[in-house]
């Protein structure tokens, strides 16, 4: 299970998820992804699953890397407690994750094996994901550079 060594602040803020992923949205270790399409927290035992899933099926061949950590706790007060007295102590831990967001990697295996990995991978997240490669990300990124008028 994924959590932090320290933090500077034991609990924090819930914030909010709006608008898309400008980092991380791109492939940068391994041939095919996992990319989110909509606003969620993905907890550490999620990410864990995902990562087991994929490499059963893998057989242990080729390489996956996580591109999410879960740096985040979320707090929780026990169950039947009355209004007040502070915030409840930290439960677990969560990554947030925005649209656009490449997730896993996974690289020397081939597309059917990768795409078959990451689909039992997507089955363990409560978000909708789609499964990418390098090729498709780095066209994504020229064209979008293209309507911007930053080329």
């Amino acid at each position: 299970m994924l959590l932090p060594k320290r933090t500077k602040y034991r609990k924090v803020h819930r914030g909010r998820m709006k608008g898309r992923a400008f980092r991380g949205n791109t492939i940068s270790y391994g041939n095919f992804g996992l990319q989110t399409l909509e606003p969620c927290w993905i907890t550490s035992n999620q990410i864990e699953a995902a990562r087991v899933a994929m490499t059963r099926f893998c057989k242990r061949a080729g390489k996956v890397w996580i591109k999410i950590f879960p740096d985040k706790p979320v707090s929780k007060k026990p169950a039947e407690t009355r209004m007040g007295k502070g915030k409840g102590s930290p439960e677990f831990w969560v990554a947030v994750v925005k649209p656009g967001r490449v997730m896993f990697e996974i690289g020397d295996v081939s597309e059917e094996i990768a795409r078959e990995a990451m689909r039992l991978a997507s089955n363990k997240l409560p978000v909708k994901c789609k499964f990418v490669k390098k090729e498709q990300i780095l066209q994504e990124v020229v064209q979008k550079k293209e309507t911007d008028g930053e080329v």
